[in-house]
């Protein structure tokens, strides 16, 4: 028997990166795993990979859109057992172009993205009472870069909203837990890197190297990687483990 026969995983960002990698994992693990995407195209590329997957096109960055995600699964695949959220990512800007609207624009973007779909579906699975929620949140919220302030503004929320739910849901036999992925060899971080680099007056390559050359164990992360946790964390083996976000940056921030 595998870990997750039969269980209902929705990932959102399913289509791409850790998303991808996640829904890759559960699905061989025997669960039944439905990706969201804002991009239909996105979605059907992935599912050429993801054989009895399923997926739904959403932006759930709008409530609306998120609560009728929520409801299309639990009707058309069943309750959800396992959410994983990694949908959404702020744009990066030097420090001097940012406006409100853009620090507004970065909430919708990361905290809204992941709210959106946590909020209907944690309380779904307190009447249940059962479930588990993985936010895929960002290092970002808990060291400040100067190009990543409205994004990482936008993760340290999520970081509280993790550990915040965590302790309110416990009782209803729900877990929430956050995970800080670092660098990780994914879409968004190459997209990343080009702004960090037109922000230095650097080349792209340059960049990389860089950022690398502070992660004391010489590498970016593997999509894979970050996989291996959340499956980790849905897992009946992580059963006291709620309310809080670990941490996965090689060793770059070493902080507590």
């Amino acid at each position: 028997m595998k870990s997750f026969d039969a269980k209902v995983v929705l990932v959102t960002g399913g289509s791409k990166g850790i998303g991808l990698a996640c829904a890759a994992q559960f699905l061989a693990e025997g669960a039944r795993v439905v990706i969201s995407s804002r991009s239909q195209a996105n979605i059907d590329a992935a599912l050429a990979t993801l054989p009895g997957a399923v997926g739904f096109s959403a932006d759930v960055s709008d409530e609306a859109f998120a609560a009728a995600l929520v409801q299309r699964v639990e009707q058309e695949v069943g309750p959800i057992d396992v959410l994983v959220n990694s949908a959404g990512a702020a744009k990066r800007s030097p420090p001097e172009d940012l406006t409100p609207a853009f620090w507004r624009a970065a909430m919708d973007a990361k905290f809204f993205s992941t709210i959106n779909v946590l909020d209907p579906v944690v309380k779904r699975m307190a009447a249940r009472g059962q479930g588990v929620a993985i936010n895929i949140i960002g290092a970002g919220g808990k060291v400040a870069k100067p190009i990543h302030l409205a994004g990482g503004s936008a993760n340290a929320a999520l970081m509280l909203a993790t550990a915040g739910l965590g302790n309110a849901y416990a009782g209803a036999g729900v877990r929430v837990v956050g995970i800080n992925p670092g660098l990780t060899e994914t879409g968004r971080v190459a997209e990343g890197m080009a702004a960090d680099a037109q922000h230095s007056g650097i080349t792209v390559e340059a960049a990389i190297e860089r950022s690398v050359q502070k992660i004391p164990m010489g590498r970016m992360a593997r999509p894979e990687e970050i996989a291996d946790l959340v499956l980790f964390l849905a897992s009946d083996k992580a059963s006291y483990i709620t309310g809080t976000v670990i941490t996965m940056d090689g060793a770059e921030h070493p902080i507590v």
